[in-house]
């Protein structure tokens, strides 16, 4: 191409290195060009496929596809860096000097065209493929005054827009960032970019840098902004490789108010990454505003940087594509992407791939539902998707520092077993009741209608009030799931789907018909296909408890008792309350022959409990447990321990003592413990004389306290245990 003459018109010069000798312009290429201002969206086709997380799930394909409709969202508690839950060392600020780069130079492998992301080698010119004019040169040298009040320092970096300046404002004797909205040749077009992002001046937030000014200067237009001193999340990453999981996510969760506030106003950030927030103190920031557009503007310039932008942002920015975005920047805080341009364009690797995400399930579901391909099943708020990720951080601070780290849920109830009777004490197995039930939405017009039918304890009488409710108000989603839970509990299965199906007909992606369809699933001993749904419920609230113990039950339930364990073990380390999960996790350690570890799972159940005594008593029935190998002398003296400081009355206590003085009595008469006076069961040697006299008297004390046959059979079996005599 050198040599050839200059097609452009009225130009008689000759092609240099590409480049026209006469008029400086590039050779002229038949290619197209792009709109877009940044180094993204020549988008390549995408990836797709099914998903899988560390238990071997992948959520359900069976939600209709079209626009998501999305009801209020609810708030977070961000009150501060780690929500409380952890401690952050402060970062002290940086002398702003320091900042300026001893050499204003981008380097040629970072030199791309804004027009069509293409590759330039120069410094200055014209892009060889779409001929749009460059410049990587700043234009604002030391000592140079903008709008009579900035005196530029230096330039401290390159951003999509052009240079970064560090400035002084000599009228109030502070510090200033000036960042460049336009570079041209024409100082109107410069007027107009400026008077275009006047909309930044209401941007008011402590979690993002403050504006100051808009200026121009000659052909340039310029943001005044804070200077925030400290380090941006990407230099942290940098120095120190993957973040701890908990310090990651606080810094992410702290920045989420922030884009709930602009999102809030109709902005849009579009280019959130690691060199967008700056560490500076205690807290975090947003330290560029130069990408943020109006939601509503669609004719304004779209900003974004590959890998971390949404497969759809080209189309124009969103709120969801936004949280895109934060969800991209949190996996790359914490793990290094292979191939994160390319293979991970708009993918996460696997738990086989990385570590951490085998290890943090509920991490890794909450990053894949926040950077899903198909925009309707991300989070659709940045509270939404807040409150979800700080639910992450507890339970990832809990497993830590082995501290339950409970919380009051927005979107649940409490734990259902804990309402039981504490004075039963029946066996407890996985079932629909106790699955946490959903929390009434009070702002739903029905609402005053569904709490009366609720108080009535008919269920007939229940269901008819609440068909009622559903004709008075044919729009409400919350009467249709009430009347479908309540035909659910009366076994009407077919009458209660019907009516969940309006609801997923009004929206597809309201979890609770997936919570009633499970819980309808659950009670028809469906327990493979409620374990199916609940997994889809644990995928769109990867925050909440509920979701957890309900998949632990359905798998406990089916039989998949590793999987349960897994769900009942998060819950009940985080919020040892869902009582519900540590009597589930001891079961299922019980049936695998692990006394001691079913024993430890009982013993989170707080004191405060209703269920603490309940607790105690199935501790002492696992110590004796011999379907799994026989109890060894130790465990039967645990379980003698917790009979005697039980605060039980009544044949209750005497029948649990004759469950561990039978179980002794066994052992020893089958040889499998040794006789021997120095270990007590109860007050009773552990001798067979000893052991049958404590069985007969707490078998004696149990017919003193029962009538009937059940005292003819109490009396005849303490007959038949009582040691023998010659008189």
């Amino acid at each position: 191409m050198d040599g050839e003459s200059c097609k452009r018109n009225g130009c008689s010069g000759t092609i240099d290195d590409g480049y026209c000798n006469i008029c400086g312009h590039a050779a002229i290429k038949s290619v197209g060009t792009s709109n877009i201002q940044s180094s993204l969206y020549n988008q390549p086709t995408r990836v797709s496929g099914n998903i899988t997380t560390g238990t071997g799930s992948s959520p359900l394909n069976s939600r209709s596809h079209g626009s998501r409709r999305t009801g209020g969202t609810r708030g977070s508690s961000r009150k501060q860096l780690g929500a409380g839950l952890i401690s952050i060392p402060e970062l002290p600020s940086t002398d702003p000097e320091k900042l300026i780069m001893a050499e204003a130079k981008v380097p040629e492998n970072k030199r791309f065209c804004s027009n069509c992301n293409n590759p330039l080698k120069r410094e200055k010119g014209f892009c060889p493929q779409c001929g749009h004019k460059y410049s990587f040169i700043p234009s604002l040298t030391r000592g140079d005054v903008v709008s009579g009040q900035y005196e530029v320092k230096g330039a401290i970096a390159y951003g999509g827009l052009g240079w970064i300046y560090l400035g002084f404002d000599i009228t109030l004797s502070r510090y200033v960032v000036l960042k460049g909205l336009l570079n041209t040749e024409d100082a109107s077009s410069a007027a107009v970019a400026v008077a275009e992002r006047q909309f930044l001046a209401s941007v008011k937030h402590g979690n993002i840098v403050g504006i100051y000014n808009f200026v121009n200067h000659g052909a340039e237009g310029f943001i005044i902004m804070e200077y925030v001193g400290g380090k941006t999340l990407k230099d942290i990453r940098k120095e120190r490789g993957p973040l701890p999981v908990a310090e990651a996510i606080a810094y992410i969760h702290r920045i989420l108010s922030a884009f709930a506030y602009l999102h809030s106003l109709g902005l849009v950030y579009c280019d959130f990454k690691p060199d967008n927030v700056m560490l500076e103190g205690s807290d975090v920031k947003l330290i560029d505003m130069g990408g943020v557009r109006r939601i509503d503007d669609p004719n304004g310039d779209i900003y974004g940087t590959v890998g971390y932008s949404a497969p759809e942002a080209g189309e124009g920015p969103t709120v969801v594509s936004d949280l895109y975005t934060i969800g991209r920047t949190l996996a790359v805080l914490l793990t290094n992407i292979r191939s994160f341009s390319k293979e991970h364009l708009y993918k996460l690797p696997t738990p086989q791939e990385e570590p951490l995400f085998a290890e943090q399930e509920s991490l890794y579901r909450f990053l894949l539902k926040s950077t899903v391909e198909n925009p309707d099943e991300r989070f659709q708020s940045a509270d939404e998707m807040a409150e979800q990720l700080l639910g992450v951080l507890r339970e990832i601070v809990a497993k830590q520092t082995g501290t339950p780290r409970p919380s009051t849920s927005t979107m649940f109830g409490g734990d259902m077993l804990a309402l039981m009777d504490g004075n039963s004490f029946g066996a407890i197995k996985p079932n629909h009741h106790q699955l946490p039930m959903p929390l009434l939405d009070t702002t739903d017009p029905s609402c005053n209608g569904i709490l009366a039918a609720g108080a009535v304890s008919v269920i007939n009488l229940q269901i008819s009030n609440l068909r009622q409710v559903v004709q008075q108000y044919p729009n409400s989603r919350e009467a249709l799931l009430r009347l479908a839970n309540s035909l659910i509990e009366a076994s009407n299965y077919e009458e209660a789907e019907q009516y969940l199906k309006q609801v997923e007909e009004k929206d597809a992606w309201d979890w609770r018909v997936l919570w009633y369809r499970g819980r309808s699933l659950m009670a028809q001993g469906k327990y493979q296909e409620a374990q199916k749904i609940f997994d889809q419920v644990y995928f769109d609230l990867p925050g909440e408890l509920p979701p957890k113990l309900a998949l632990g039950l359905a798998a406990e339930a089916a039989g998949n008792f590793k999987l349960a364990m897994q769900m009942y073990d998060l819950v009940s380390l985080q919020d040892p309350s869902y009582t519900a999960a540590a009597f589930g996790l001891s079961r299922c350690l019980r049936v695998l022959g692990k006394r001691s570890e079913a024993v430890a799972a009982l013993e989170r159940i707080p004191h405060t409990s209703n269920l603490h005594t309940r607790s105690r008593v199935e501790i002492a029935n696992t110590l004796i447990d011999n379907s799994n190998g026989a109890p060894v002398a130790k465990e039967l003296q645990e379980a003698a321990k917790v009979v005697e400081t039980l605060t039980l009355d009544g044949i209750e206590r005497y029948r649990l003592a004759k469950q561990v003085l039978e179980t002794a009595l066994n052992l020893v008469t089958s040889k499998q413990l040794p006789p021997t006076d120095n270990i007590s069961i109860l007050g009773e040697p552990l001798k067979e004389l000893y052991l049958r006299k404590g069985l007969e008297k707490a078998l004696r004390n149990m017919a003193h306290l029962s009538t009937g046959d059940e005292k003819i059979q109490l009396v005849d079996e303490a007959n038949r245990v009582r040691p023998k005599t010659w008189i």
